[in-house]
């Protein structure tokens, strides 16, 4: 598939870059190159992750989300605060001061995505406790970048993914039919906005890779909100909001999802790095035993993500402290506290709006399947003659990176800087060499010299 078919929320901002190689090192799919000294974005690889914005020191990387003035283009707009944003706030800040602020920015109605969640975490449940065949661990669908890994880097894992929405998608399909139904609007007169720690959820909406058509009308940086939020919080608190409760406010931070859908053979897996390595061990069946992974590409969870305003580790205790506020003010059992809060009517279920998730492999060498047989044979190799360090200072994130785009004719074998050393000190030595064999003429005689002799 070509690259200009794919959606991508982060980009480059190339003045900026000063191909320093931090981002290929850290890209989990090989995405990233550093070409004629600037990095270069490779489209059909890209995850929407966000680990290059995270790490690049120059802040060259951007993020596109939507803006306020979005809200203008509808009659009616609704807004999905998760818990990622309640972290952003000491418990001090009651959660109806924020709605309230959410309000003066521009917004007719609030819908608590923690509540979306206490659903599908049922649906997770359900689900896993009646999952009979096939492999085990089953792998949570919650976080775009994870789907769009499994995708690209390991699309052996699809018929392990857990066929559920995503929750901010699930709560944005409830409010829209909600106010389509209640006042009587076009569905392309109501808008539905996400606030998002993360670039990952942008890039969904725009092109999905779970859902056959989004809710959603766009998300916008959890970042720039805070800011806007910090100078209009609070006022007349005559929001109506109906929460979720301590079960549903966990999903801000990893482990939340398997604590709220009660599973206790499970694993919460956070970071970029980790998730891979874990896909890469469920990959090989290396934890046939388990029931369920839940994965998150964000350190610590969406408390973690690139657009978050934040400390993530600040962030993580505002979120627990909230948690325990109100898990004090609950029953002791999940089941009870869960079904208090669970009192909506047709909240949507998953099956009704998913699509199938599809293989996207990585590596094209070329369409035709006998052209792309011999590129592999010579992607070989190059890579056998290349010395198998991965230092990423060739621009590329690996020896068999480098290889693949030698051979899609992207690149040259001297770009690896010990083939280069290897050639420079070859002609170096056939320099020396060659003056070996060039006779020594004799020094010209200076101008006194000569007229010294005429004498």
């Amino acid at each position: 598939m070509a690259p200009a078919e794919y959606f991508h929320s982060v980009r480059l901002l190339r003045d900026k870059c000063q191909g320093c190689v931090s981002c290929v090192k850290a890209c989990p799919t090989e995405a990233i190159r550093v070409r004629n000294g600037k990095a270069e974005i490779l489209a059909d690889r890209c995850v929407d992750c966000g680990a290059c914005a995270s790490i690049c020191p120059y802040h060259a990387f951007s993020i596109k989300t939507a803006t306020l003035d979005g809200l203008e283009k509808y009659a009616y707009n609704i807004v999905l605060p998760a818990p990622s944003m309640y972290s952003q706030f000491p418990e001090q800040v009651p959660m109806e001061d924020i709605w309230q602020g959410l309000h003066n920015l521009g917004f007719d109605e609030i819908f608590d995505v923690s509540l979306a969640s206490e659903y599908i975490a049922k649906e997770i449940e359900t689900y896993v406790k009646n999952y009979t065949g096939g492999r085990k661990p089953l792998i949570s669908s919650t976080c775009p970048s994870v789907l769009r890994l499994i995708q690209v880097k390991f699309p052996e894992l699809i018929k392990q993914v857990v066929p559920v929405l995503a929750p901010a998608e699930a709560a944005a399909i409830y409010v829209r039919q909600k106010a389509e139904a209640k006042l009587g609007l076009a569905s392309e007169k109501i808008g539905v906005w996400f606030i998002s720690p993360c670039p990952s959820k942008e890039t969904n909406i725009r092109q999905s890779v779970d859902v056959r058509q989004t809710a959603l009308s766009g998300s916008f940086s959890l970042a720039e909100i805070y800011g806007k939020l910090l100078r209009c919080l609070g006022g007349d608190n005559t929001l109506n909001v109906v929460t979720g409760s301590s079960y549903g406010m966990g999903w801000g931070a990893y482990g939340g999802e398997i604590s709220s859908a009660g599973l206790e053979n499970a694993l919460a897996v956070h970071g970029v790095d980790n998730v891979y390595e874990v896909l890469e061990q469920i990959s090989m069946n290396k934890m046939p035993t388990l029931d369920y992974v839940e994965c998150n590409m964000c350190e610590r969870g969406c408390i973690g993500g690139c657009l978050t305003a934040e400390n993530k580790f600040v962030a993580e205790s505002n979120l627990r402290r909230r948690i325990n506020i109100l898990r004090s003010q609950e029953p002791v059992e999940r089941e009870l506290t869960m079904a208090s809060s669970m009192t909506l009517e047709d909240f949507p279920r998953s099956a009704a709006y998913l699509k199938k998730l599809v293989a996207r492999p990585m590596m094209h060498l070329d369409e035709n399947i006998m052209e792309a047989m011999k590129k592999f044979e010579r992607m070989e190799e190059v890579l056998y003659s290349l010395p198998g360090l991965n230092c990423g200072a060739c621009g590329a994130p690996s020896c068999q990176g480098l290889a693949e785009d030698i051979v899609q004719g992207k690149a040259h074998e001297i770009d690896c800087i010990f083939k280069l050393r290897g050639s420079v000190h070859k002609l170096a030595q056939g320099m020396i060499e060659l003056a070996k064999q060039i006779p020594i003429s004799h020094e010209p005689q200076s101008l006194n010299a000569v007229e010294e002799d005429e004498r």
